[in-house]
């Protein structure tokens, strides 16, 4: 009966992903857009991207706005466009593949890691089951899709977003958005795809955290003296790498939203860096914070810990001091050189492994990473303000 337990659990975590299942993918595989573990990436990629890119230019042209001077943004001119559907929407859709993959190697962990005892098997198969039934669900991407149009459309993009100014895809007239004929493709199937495929992602992030919510409630088997400093559970901090690709995406698209604020509305680079701040901290946290949920138990593992290290040591200095100094030495045995000595040393640095146990299973570097993600496509935008000579040249003087 162990054995299948064992077996059971093991399974599935070891086919546990938060990408493999919704509507959206079962329509990809019957497209033949995908295969069961999100094969056919490039074809993926090339066809969503030319779906949402493609008659837009077909469009603009024969609307006559996609170069010239009919307008003032022009569709080759829009830089946001251009990053949004040929960069950012790829990378939302590559990044598939990679979160599946570390997902999967994060998860089974749990087991081959030995947190999960015998007894929490069915538990955790059960948390397993739940995630994948909500990741499944055909009403929660169809209230997805009513979210974008309903607020996504037409009330952030029409009222936030759109520029005030004639473009390719609409002129406003008495403060209304008048579209094009490319522009009715744009706001009714170009940016819900966007906004869809976004959202989804952030659908799936609400799945994991609830997983490891439920999962950070049951009793595992944390190891306060464990060398990765958070009891045992450090291989967490990797999944975050595994999102970076998609932070990067969102950074491409507020850098592509502020280069046509720039380019075409006068506005400025530093005008925007409450916006540019609020987004890195909400980026990161957002792909972090789950990991958070484990902080209450982490910290009662290391409090228990605490409580049976002293314990121990109180018992092993007694024996120490009554061997050693408050009777004479035993014959035979010198003090140097002495094992006891060593191991009194080993059992100093166990204590303070365990009293310096983290309880936040997040890593300054994996942070950092994402902030660079973050910003990055942000940095061309520096140009605005400086020439790139004049940019270098500073860069010259703080590495020199």
């Amino acid at each position: 009966m162990r054995e299948q337990s064992n077996y059971s659990a093991s399974g599935a975590a070891n086919d546990f992903s938060l990408v493999l299942g919704g509507p959206l993918f079962q329509l990809f595989r019957r497209a033949r857009l995908s295969g069961g573990v999100l094969e056919l990436l490039h074809r993926r990629v090339i066809v969503v991207a030319a779906f949402a890119w493609l008659p837009l230019l077909l469009l603009s042209l024969v609307d006559g706005v996609a170069v010239g001077d009919a307008v003032k943004v022009p569709f080759l001119s829009d830089v946001d466009a251009h990053l949004r559907f040929l960069v950012s929407l790829p990378l939302l859709i590559a990044c598939e593949l990679i979160v599946h993959q570390r997902t999967r190697i994060v998860v089974a962990q749990f087991v081959s890691q030995r947190l999960v005892p015998d007894a929490l098997f069915a538990r955790f198969d059960q948390a397993i089951e739940k995630a994948v039934r909500l990741r499944n669900s055909v009403v929660a991407e169809l209230l997805l899709i009513a979210i974008v149009y309903g607020v996504g459309i037409f009330v952030l993009w029409r009222y936030y977003i759109v520029l005030e100014v004639p473009t390719w895809y609409a002129t406003t007239e008495a403060g209304r958005a008048e579209p094009k004929l490319a522009g009715w493709w744009y706001f009714f199937v170009s940016l819900p795809v966007f906004q869809f495929i976004l959202l989804r992602w952030y659908f799936r992030i609400v799945v994991w955290t609830r997983f490891l919510w439920q999962v950070s409630r049951l009793p595992l088997a944390y190891s306060p003296l464990h060398p990765d400093g958070v009891g045992g559970i450090g291989f967490l901090s990797g999944i975050t790498r595994a999102y970076a690709p998609l932070v990067f995406a969102q950074g491409v698209l507020l850098a592509g939203t502020l280069a046509n604020a720039i380019l075409f509305e006068g506005e400025v680079l530093t005008s925007f860096y409450v916006e540019v701040f609020l987004f890195a901290a909400v980026a990161v946290f957002v792909i972090v914070g789950p990991l958070l949920v484990f902080m209450l138990p982490l910290a009662a593992a290391k409090r228990q810990g605490l409580r049976e290290y002293s314990h121990f040591s109180r018992q092993y200095v007694d024996e120490f001091a009554d061997k050693w100094i408050r009777s004479a030495p035993p014959s035979g045995e010198a003090l140097v050189g002495s094992s006891d000595i060593q191991s009194l040393a080993d059992l100093g640095n166990s204590f303070d492994k365990v009293r310096n146990m983290s309880v936040v299973p997040i890593t300054r570097g994996a942070v950092a990473q994402l902030v660079v993600a973050a910003l990055l496509p942000l940095a061309p935008l520096l140009l605005t303000l400086v020439s790139l000579e004049e940019l270098l040249k500073q860069l010259v003087k703080v590495l020199v």
